[in-house]
């Protein structure tokens, strides 16, 4: 029940959950910019800060649209197909 509520209390409060999300990409960044050791680099992308969460990001975003235009293509099938 803890669970719950802490859930109901996270979705009345939309702005702050914002606001935290916001809170951590910053600390990551900062992190990153300030604390990483980045002498080892194999390319010079790689000395900007956030470079690999945002090459994580567009992956992820890329799988997306292949796993969704797959689908349309014709992976996905009716609801009732084993119905008949």
């Amino acid at each position: 029940m803890m669970l719950v509520r802490m859930i109901d209390y996270l979705r009345e409060r939309p702005l702050l959950v914002r606001r935290f999300c916001y809170l951590v990409v910053a600390g990551v960044l900062l992190w990153d910019a300030l604390l990483l050791d980045k002498s080892y680099a194999h390319i010079v992308l790689e000395h900007l800060p956030g470079f690999w969460s945002l090459f994580g990001l567009i992956g992820c975003v890329l799988l997306i649209i292949v796993a969704k235009g797959l689908g349309a293509l014709g992976l996905l099938t009716r609801e009732d197909y084993y119905d008949r």
